[in-house]
């Protein structure tokens, strides 16, 4: 049966309140619930932990927790500090606006943060609080120098390269002339960018600053996720590294190139750190794939692919950064490279040969011979080491995603967050071993204790299924709480997004496999053709092939599941999924032989000829489709993908169907799901439409993200509980 709360009280923050007492509360998750199962309510009310900072020292660590109001359908946003080895904690800040992003300046004197849209400071203590700006445009992020003169400001500049300006004596006017591509960008149109100004640091003002892109109409940090992450302060002070793709219109829409530069503080000069000088890209055809023109067949590595997030070393000698190789392929694999700044020397430590996977994260470790980074393994993402000699070594282990990682002061320990499918993100210190998968970890924080306790959470399993063509496929499998193995119960198979994203030990808050289970659901999740932390053979077999072994590999993960788990009930199966998970449950729809009663697609590509010019990054449409639905001289594999997309087996559709869009989804556009929903009623097929004028290719508000949960298991119930 479906859990119901009878009576909820959720003690949280009203976003108008300046009341100590009532921040305070919402601090501590002050949550009372009706019986032991997760609900989308107490989902909405946990405590969302992120931006955490070691102090200079080690001692201390500041980090932000975010709350979400429901009835106010809105987030509040607060500053801790407390010891490393989690004692003596402390609430920083009280005003009923959002403080974030903590970072430790003046030697760990002081703790800078953002309020407001300005940059402030204040005492550790949470006394003292200054602003130190007074800029015209928000502040969206900062990095302080490291000798503490000098700090970059993010802010957004107006921006025209892709829709003009209106004229002056139509104000009012909402029309856009729209001259060239990425005139909008995953939720928004393009008419500012980001770029960062360096600004001197006095005693307590900060000025406007000098932009470092001065001129140059590119961003920086990259659209749409990047952040202060993309740059560095050289250790002594002298140079920043920043990422950017100097790219407009067309060239920008069709290309993943981000390159890495370094810019000289003293003489306003920056140089490339990837590609050679004087380079000149090859011509590239805008309407097929990158994988096999002159772009992707230099000699040498000329880095057009994606390079991002530089880290100087502590003794200044090399900067690193995250590195794909291939121009045009998102999912690339992530290397780590190392660059000498003396001779210029790139070396890929962290490549194929050594480890198979992405390099999702790093750090330097403090000694500069090393670094730390996390890397998905089998569905798991642990924290490895390698050297700069290229020798790797894995040091955690077990059935987690480590999340973020940094040095823990001056010493040889590490501050790093940690979740899993069963519980979200906490902060550990881990303390790195000599001996592979040894290291101590020891958790410091527990932001939702007090709702954790009264839950009883669904048991993980592991489990690992033969496919079509006879590989290994890991498949988890995540059973209700108070499990009855002697029961059969209805049971939901998971199609995973991205289409190259892991099924790993991720938490999220609306795809949660702990509230799926609550509802009284098995969960069927297969890391299917296409997924990293296999090898990149595994990873790569799902370009041009969507609807080929990785959908094979689907209906083998919930054929094994009700041939071989007695507990599932094979004539009370759905299929679940967002993104390329949605495509593929639209697929399926048309595919899978009776084997489902009923489906949800969420923000899930339908017509693949639509799509291919809908979709804001061509880049994407152009590597996984290989051509433009016009081309005359297609690949087999792009015929193969335009007969085989999901419209064109509607004639075959017969299962209800719940379709799921936000119309502010730039990246797969909402009349995806449109077509998908009008389909499915003019065959006279049982389907809702769930829309969202306000949402992007995910759901952020709260009241949106109850109404998703609720709808979602009402369809669920409606199909697989009679």
């Amino acid at each position: 049966m479906k859990a119901k709360i009878l009576s909820i009280i959720v003690v949280m923050l009203s976003l108008s309140c300046n009341s100590l007492q009532a921040q305070t509360m919402i601090g501590k998750n002050n949550i009372k619930l009706a019986n032991d199962l997760m609900t989308p309510e107490a989902l909405w009310a946990m405590g969302r932990l992120s931006s955490a900072k070691a102090s200079p020292d080690g001692k201390q660590v500041v980090y932000q927790v975010s709350y979400y109001s429901v009835k106010e359908n809105k987030s509040h946003t607060m500053l801790f500090i407390q010891d490393a080895n989690g004692k003596n904690k402390k609430q920083l800040t009280t005003s009923a606006k959002s403080e974030t992003d903590p970072a430790w300046i003046e030697n760990g004197q002081k703790i800078a943060y953002l309020f407001d849209g300005q940059l402030w400071k204040m005492n550790p203590d949470g006394s003292g609080k200054v602003k130190l700006t007074n800029s015209e445009k928000d502040i969206e992020g900062f990095l302080f120098s490291p000798d503490g003169k000098s700090v970059i400001l993010l802010k957004s500049i107006d921006y025209q390269g892709s829709i003009q300006k209106n004229p002056e004596d139509l104000p009012k006017a909402t029309g856009r002339v729209i001259t060239d591509m990425n005139y909008r960008h995953w939720d928004h149109y393009v008419e500012s960018i980001t770029h960062p100004f360096v600004a001197q640091v006095t005693a307590n003002s900060i000025a406007e600053g000098i932009d470092l892109l001065d001129k140059e109409p590119f961003e920086c940090p990259t659209a749409p996720f990047g952040g202060i992450e993309q740059l560095a302060w050289s250790p002594d002070s002298k140079y920043i590294a920043y990422t950017c793709r100097k790219k407009e219109g067309v060239e920008y829409a069709i290309s993943t190139d981000t390159d890495i530069y370094l810019y000289d503080t003293s003489t306003k000069t920056t140089r490339n750190l990837c590609k050679p000088e004087g380079y000149v890209e090859p011509k590239i055809d805008p309407t097929k794939t990158m994988k096999d023109q002159a772009v992707n067949k230099q000699d040498g590595d000329m880095n057009v692919g994606y390079d991002q997030n530089p880290k100087f070393s502590p003794d200044g000698k090399y900067v690193a950064w995250q590195s794909m190789k291939r121009d045009g392929y998102e999912s690339d694999l992530n290397r780590l490279c190392v660059y000498e700044l003396a001779n210029g020397k790139k070396t890929y430590i962290v490549n194929k040969d050594n480890l198979d996977t992405n390099v999702d994260d790093y750090c330097w470790n403090n000694d500069s011979k090393s670094l730390y980074f996390l890397a998905c393994w089998h569905a798991c993402v642990n924290i490895y080491q390698a050297t700069l000699q290229g020798n790797v070594k894995q040091l955690t282990d077990g059935w987690y995603d480590y999340g973020s990682l940094q040095m823990l002061g001056n010493s040889t320990k590490m501050l790093v967050t940690r979740h899993s499918m069963s519980h979200p993100d906490d902060l550990f210190v881990l303390t790195p071993s000599k001996k592979e998968k040894k290291s101590e970890v020891e958790q410091i924080t527990d932001e939702n204790k007090n709702i954790f306790d009264q839950l009883e959470i669904g048991k993980i399993q592991q489990r690992w299924v033969k496919t079509t063509d006879g590989k290994d496929m890991l498949v988890w499998i995540i059973l209700p709480p108070h499990f009855d193995a002697t029961k059969k119960y209805p049971t939901l198979l998971y199609c995973e997004g991205g289409p190259q994203s892991p099924v790993s030990q991720f938490w999220s808050y609306r795809w949660n496999f702990q509230i799926m289970a609550a509802h009284g659901y098995v969960i069927i999740a297969p890391n299917r053709r296409g997924l990293p932390g296999f090898g990149s053979e595994w990873n790569e077999e799902i370009s041009g092939d969507w609807t080929g072994q990785c959908m094979k590999d689907y209906l083998s993960a919930i054929d094994d599941a009700t041939t071989n788990l007695p507990f599932v009930d094979k004539d009370r199966l759905g299929a679940v999924g967002a993104s390329f998970g949605g495509f593929s449950v639209y697929y399926l729809a048309g595919h899978h032989d009776k084997r489902f009663k009923c489906f949800i697609a969420h923000d899930g590509a339908f017509n693949l000829e639509s799509m291919y010019t809908d979709t804001e990054e061509a880049w994407f449409s152009n590597w996984e489709y290989d051509d433009a639905y016009w081309n005359k001289d297609q690949t087999a594999r792009a015929k193969k993908t335009y007969e085989n997309s999901p419209h064109m087996a509607v004639d075959n559709w017969d299962t209800p169907i719940l379709c799921i869009h936000g119309e502010k989804d730039y990246r797969i556009n909402a009349n995806q799901g449109f077509g998908a929903f009008n389909a499915a009623r003019l065959k006279g097929i049982p389907a809702e439409l769930l829309l969202f004028p306000d949402e992007n290719h995910w759901v952020l508000k709260p009241q949106n993200g109850i109404l998703w949960q609720r709808t979602f298991f009402n369809w669920l119930d409606r199909w697989l509980k009679k």
